[in-house]
């Protein structure tokens, strides 16, 4: 009974994790990675097709996004979430293979010109609705067999419509081990959201870290802080640009906006117009509408059966083509213009960005975790110009952040979900934070809590049954010169890599049977080698 980390450990990004027992292999969240690489992530030790079973906590990219390549590679199990993970994963994934294929075209025209190889995109359209076709829903506190003695239950943790942890029950032989895979854990009095419900027994426990070194500070009453940064940008004359997270984010900043109209709290700019300019925002947002029910917390329900729809207001402009985007930099009235992506670093928001930082007048109010090497952190952090379409941007506009405002819980959050198991965990894996704060946080856990706290790094692996380390994984962080642009893998070789593993797996499950037939096979396979050796 084995747990391996295979992403997100010692960085934020790019979850991904192993568990095997009895002979069956099932993944927890397939995440890619966003922003800059610490550590080199952990090729999976099987190939794509030997992955029995795949559990999703929730939609983000960052959990999801990799799920289209395992399917590309052979992947063929079932993919056990939420029905709103379902529905959001519909529009985030087909959007992530959009840009993949975006991009293939883009470079190989460049290629063509410059004579260069051609460039395969990590996957295709195809590729994601192969995906999407594997997806089973399964109700928040319903309990689902997912393999042979693997029973897993998904429960409400606030980050996002739809998130969820996963208690899963593993038994081996004469031993049972429950193991709780924390997701994303949310912050607490969101819009819209519920808070996030407890878990009170694990032998082990996987938890993020994302802020496990800093509180979100005093909590503010954020309707009359978005109010005040509305005022003084428009009577300054100037847009109000909001990068934000499509999916999560952009629905909240509008639940504000219909308080802020409805209470006329911003005074001689009243009918302001709020552009929401992100085609995946819109999709997302008609998803938010159709699981009121199973997702909002009680204010937010009472709203919907009064009639009250609490994302939508007179002076909402929904932007969907490209022409429209484009039409919104056109209009000289003072606005609010909500756009993607929230880290700005891709999306419609990059051009809006060029048409507002230079301006003294605008204000860009950021609204979520910026997470390092982005576009986003670097304006977080007073960059005095940027490069936006080869070109140089002054900065000249306000910069300003709207504090507490995270789908992440703080540290004090952390520790309040964990505070709820009743006894301690054999273990606790911090993972899913920045370098430094996973140790911080374990730390933590281990001081002030006396729980046994560990922080993994990728390619660790634990035996659950005596919990031990089998291995330590790559604790090389890779050279700062290799970070400024980010080696991306080729997943061509990707795929002649996960096939060397089928093959290999396939050859260990030979031992016992005839001479006569593992001669003839030993003779295949060296044929193969000879042929492509060097």
């Amino acid at each position: 009974m084995k747990l391996s980390f295979l992403g997100a450990a010692h960085e934020v990004t790019g979850s991904c994790y192993l568990l095997q027992a009895g002979g069956f292999n099932l993944m927890v969240d397939c995440g890619m990675e966003q922003g800059r690489d610490i550590y080199e992530n952990q090729p999976l030790p099987l190939a794509p097709g030997q992955v029995d079973c795949l559990l999703l906590t929730h939609a983000h990219i960052d959990h999801s996004g990799r799920i289209p390549l395992m399917v590309k590679n052979g992947y063929k199990g079932p993919v056990f979430t939420t029905g709103a993970t379902a529905e959001l994963c519909g529009i985030m994934l087909r959007d992530s293979a959009h840009i993949q294929e975006f991009e293939a075209e883009w470079r190989n025209r460049k290629a063509k010109r410059s004579g260069g190889e051609e460039y395969q995109p990590l996957y295709t359209m195809q590729d994601a609705e192969a995906a999407l076709a594997l997806f089973h829903e399964v109700d928040y506190g319903e309990t689902v067999e997912v393999g042979p003695n693997i029973r897993a239950r998904f429960t409400d943790v606030g980050h996002l419509l739809g998130s969820a942890s996963i208690e899963v029950w593993v038994t081996e032989g004469a031993e049972t081990r429950k193991v709780v895979f924390s997701g994303d854990i949310g912050n607490t009095r969101q819009p819209l959201l519920r808070d996030p419900q407890p878990i009170h027994e694990a032998d082990y426990v996987v938890m993020e870290s994302t802020y496990g070194d800093r509180s979100h500070g005093p909590r503010p009453d954020y309707v009359p802080a978005l109010a005040a940064v509305l005022q003084d940008t428009f009577d300054r004359g100037g847009n109000l640009v909001i990068p934000s997270f499509a999916v999560g984010r952009t629905q909240e900043m509008l639940y504000f906006l219909r308080q802020i109209k409805e209470q006329n709290l911003v005074k001689g700019h009243g009918n302001f117009t709020v552009y929401v300019d992100s085609p995946m925002a819109v999709e997302a947002t008609q998803v938010f509408k159709a699981s009121w029910a199973e997702c909002y917390d009680e204010e937010a329900r009472t709203l919907v059966m009064q009639g009250v729809n609490p994302i939508n207001f007179r002076g909402l402009k929904l932007s969907l083509s490209s022409d429209d985007s484009k039409a919104i930099n056109f209009d000289p009235e003072p606005k609010v213009i909500l756009s993607a992506s929230g880290m700005c670093e891709a999306g419609r928001i990059r051009h809006h960005l060029k048409h507002n930082l230079w301006r003294p007048e605008s204000t860009v109010l950021f609204v979520g975790y910026q997470s390092p090497g982005t576009l986003g952190r670097a304006l977080v952090e007073g960059a005095k110009e940027v490069k936006l379409f080869g070109e140089t941007i002054e900065v000249r506009c306000k910069v300003q952040v709207l504090a507490g405002v995270s789908g992440h819980a703080d540290n004090e959050g952390l520790v309040n979900w964990v505070k709820n198991f009743e006894t301690k965990p054999r273990t606790v894996f911090v993972t899913h934070g920045e370098d430094e704060v996973c140790d911080i946080f374990a730390n933590r856990l281990r001081s002030e809590l006396g729980l046994a706290a560990a922080a993994p790094y990728n390619g660790a692996e634990y035996d659950l049954v005596t919990g031990s380390c089998l291995a330590v994984g790559n604790t090389q962080r890779i050279a700062k010169a290799e970070t400024g642009g980010r080696k991306r893998e080729n997943p061509v070789f990707r795929r002649l890599l996960d096939a060397g593993h089928r093959l290999l797996n396939i050859i260990k499950a030979k031992e016992g049977h005839a001479n006569k037939e593992l001669a003839r096979f030993a003779s295949q396979v060296e044929a193969l080698c000879d042929k492509w050796q060097d």
